[in-house]
């Protein structure tokens, strides 16, 4: 009989968030695979958990993967753990189920604390439908293509961000989707945990305040509330705009073939013509 993996939630922040289930998880279980074990030590001894600890990260989940398969079909019972949330979200741990579920491992979900979700429901924007999009390229062209693609997407953007990139990603949010709401959710579940609102200009002013630390969600709101505003331009002047705006030709023509549905090739070359 093989064992059976665990990915199991831990808190973003307050401990008592950790739930009944997810305690006893960890207590039964023979392994647990923390991205940090140092990190996660702390949060097991908090709860009298004596389970044995072993590395899983970006940079050894190769070699730790195939260990954990090996241990899962001798029977093993073992656990996954990030450092906060749910695993396998902008964390460690898709390559580790999808390599369980080819060896015909059973793979159980111990849900639990995610910051993209706790951010979504206290942000009050649409939450019907949303994008989580992970964290944006560090580089800045690179995150303008990057947000430009997610012009058009339904329902409420979520995206991570480290916070001395938060000004910065705000102030491309600005330049390449516009007036848009955001909300940037901080320190979620910790004592100063609070939610910024506006538009990207205005929240990015806020954040000059002493507020670049801790851990950030943001979150933009629908492209139809923008889009409304827009209703009746056309491609060429939503061109000529975009690039005033200081993007290159490439750029704003995948950003207007985002917004209108129409041929990136097409917009490319007549974004030429107007350069």
């Amino acid at each position: 009989m093989t064992g059976t993996l665990y990915i199991v939630a831990t808190p973003i922040g307050n401990l008592e968030d950790m739930t009944f289930r997810a305690v006893n998880t960890l207590k039964d279980v023979d392994l647990i695979a923390a991205e940090d074990t140092r990190h996660s030590r702390k949060l097991l001894t908090h709860f009298g958990i004596t389970t044995r600890l072993t590395s899983y990260y970006d940079h050894n989940q190769t070699l730790k993967g195939e260990q954990i398969i090996a241990a899962l079909l001798q029977g093993k019972q073992v656990a996954l753990i990030s450092d906060a949330g749910t695993p396998c979200i902008s964390d460690p741990g898709y390559q580790l189920v999808r390599d369980a579920l080819a060896a015909g491992i059973k793979v159980v979900p111990i849900p639990g604390a995610c910051a993209a979700v706790a951010a979504l429901a206290m942000a009050g924007l649409p939450t019907n439908s949303f994008t989580f999009a992970g964290f944006p390229p560090n580089k800045e062209g690179k995150r303008r293509t990057f947000l430009a693609a997610l012009a058009s997407a339904h329902g409420t953007v979520v995206l991570y961000e480290a916070p001395h990139r938060v000004a910065a990603t705000l102030a491309d949010i600005a330049a390449v989707l516009g007036e848009r709401r955001v909300v940037v959710a901080r320190e979620l579940t910790k004592r100063f945990e609070e939610a910024l609102h506006g538009t990207a200009g205005q929240v990015r002013e806020l954040m000059q305040d002493g507020r670049e630390r801790g851990e950030v969600v943001l979150l933009i709101a629908p492209a139809d509330e923008q889009s409304q505003q827009d209703t009746g331009s056309l491609p060429e002047e939503q061109l000529q705009q975009a690039l005033r705006q200081g993007h290159s030709v490439k750029e704003a023509a995948a950003l207007v073939a985002a917004v209108t549905g129409l041929p990136r090739r097409e917009l490319y070359a007549q974004a030429l013509l107007l350069k």
